[in-house]
């Protein structure tokens, strides 16, 4: 799974309609250049592959009034919204992933009905837990890292990751279902996206020559 196309087809999603700049700056409003790939260039070009494959529809602008190129605005399809949901419901139950993907999908799990989150949210803990099972067959936690020299360190981080995130997760379900966030069909979304008059301050400021298009 791409964390790139996931954060696209999203962000793409929230807006309705968004032009590359805008979905470059929602991405970066939300920090996704600091933990993900979503630089400007794999931006730009994820937006013109799905708009190829079908999952977002390209919308040819008029030139602006100071001459400059025909801007594109995006607009997912049914294909892509299919494709994103399927992305987030995996995402959010696979734990063999990096941060990336799984941080993103955190980011859209409101797109879901609440119920559907935290059947997924179980599942994943279920999954961490057979993979700790996995890695305990070779691995007693409790015998230190030690018997099996430094390399022990690995499998010692390998279970402490898995216990803490197995335990955020129980967190995140127990805020869920106490009523926290707003999921799909419950009424009027989190808006986490920047009209154009706003100002992103967390903004990179690298100019890149898709930011007119």
């Amino acid at each position: 799974m791409s964390a790139i196309r996931l954060l696209v087809l999203g962000a793409v999603r929230q807006h309705g309609r968004a032009h590359g700049y805008q979905v470059r700056n929602d991405l970066e409003y939300w920090g996704a250049h600091e933990w993900s790939n979503a630089k400007p260039g794999s931006i730009y070009h994820a937006l013109k592959q799905m708009a190829k494959q079908g999952l977002l529809h390209a919308h040819e602008i008029a030139p602006s009034t100071a001459g400059g190129p025909p801007r594109t605005e995006y607009e997912i399809t049914d294909l892509g919204v299919e494709e994103y949901l399927g992305m987030v419901r995996e995402a959010l139950t696979s734990y063999d992933q990096k941060m990336d993907i799984k941080s993103a999908a955190i980011g859209f799990m409101v797109d879901l009905p609440r119920a559907e989150a935290v059947a997924l949210l179980n599942e994943r803990i279920r999954r961490i837990e057979e993979w700790r099972g996995a890695v305990t067959e070779h691995y007693v936690p409790e015998d230190g890292p030690e018997q099996l020299g430094h390399i022990g360190e690995i499998m010692n981080l390998w279970i402490h990751t898995a216990d803490a995130e197995a335990d955020w997760t129980r967190a995140l379900i127990g805020r869920i279902e106490g009523g926290a966030y707003t999921f799909s069909g419950e009424g009027e979304p989190f808006v986490g996206v920047l009209t154009d008059e706003q100002e992103n301050p967390y903004a990179t400021g690298e100019p890149h020559p898709e930011d007119a298009r």
